[in-house]
């Protein structure tokens, strides 16, 4: 992979993760990319903005991108590890790279995706890493809920 096409791909994902916490969301974003590297579709998390709890950012960007035949040859881009629902959406329609701008704030399930094929790319991105710090030290109720930790601080049943 290409190093600055990378550097824009995370860009875009980075300012939809800058609109959402304008909004007052979790800033998550993601785009998606075809195998000739042309924009697909971008989205972010706006679990909040529409109270709607499956609208996470890599959701968002693919749904943004349509409907296709297929997904070979394409890179989910996002600034956060993906959690479990949606690296279940990764698997489910077959796309082959993530790229992740950080794990350092959440680890989410990218092993998972690495032990089933898909080719993970974690970034370490400075800025991913401090704009989610930054919103987990300001809104930590709102993140727990977000990645699935109830009020007593317990991730299940």
């Amino acid at each position: 992979m290409d190093r600055e096409q990378v550097g824009g791909w995370l860009a875009t994902a980075v300012a939809e993760a800058r609109a959402g916490l304008a909004e007052g969301g979790v800033p998550v974003g993601a785009a998606l990319y075809g195998p000739d590297g042309t924009l697909l579709g971008k989205g972010r998390n706006r679990r909040v903005q529409d109270g709607d709890p499956t609208l996470h950012a890599e959701t968002a960007a693919f749904r943004a991108a349509g409907r296709r035949r297929t997904y070979a040859g394409t890179t989910m881009v996002t600034t956060l590890s993906p959690c479990w629902y949606c690296s279940g959406l990764v698997r489910q329609f077959g796309i082959p790279r993530v790229v992740i701008g950080e794990a350092a704030t959440f680890h989410g399930a990218h092993d998972w995706l690495a032990g089933h094929g898909v080719e993970v790319v974690v970034l370490d991105d400075p800025e991913c890493v401090a704009l989610m710090r930054g919103f987990i030290e300001a809104n930590p109720v709102l993140w727990q809920e977000d990645i699935g930790i109830d009020a007593e601080g317990d991730d299940g049943p």
